[in-house]
């Protein structure tokens, strides 16, 4: 865990989004990241060193925007 490192929100769509690519790579495709359950999704969030939102702060459209940009960052490294 870098400490320089600011928290992550869930407003930091692209942050975690690039957190979680880097937390499981090429583990997931693009059709595995989409078919990722919101439940699953919170969890995984949560559990990231750096990420200092709340369980009660998440909503949908936040781990939508997380689930897409995450996307993004996979197909960026393919």
């Amino acid at each position: 865990m870098n400490h320089f490192e600011p928290p992550m929100h869930w407003g930091d769509h692209e942050d975690v989004a690039m957190a979680l690519y880097e937390k499981f790579g090429d583990d997931f495709s693009e059709a595995k990241i989409y078919r990722i359950r919101f439940t699953e999704l919170l969890e995984w969030v949560l559990s990231l060193p750096n990420f200092a939102g709340t369980r009660e702060q998440a909503t949908e459209g936040h781990l939508e925007q997380i689930q897409a940009k995450w996307v993004y960052e996979w197909r960026d490294n393919q």
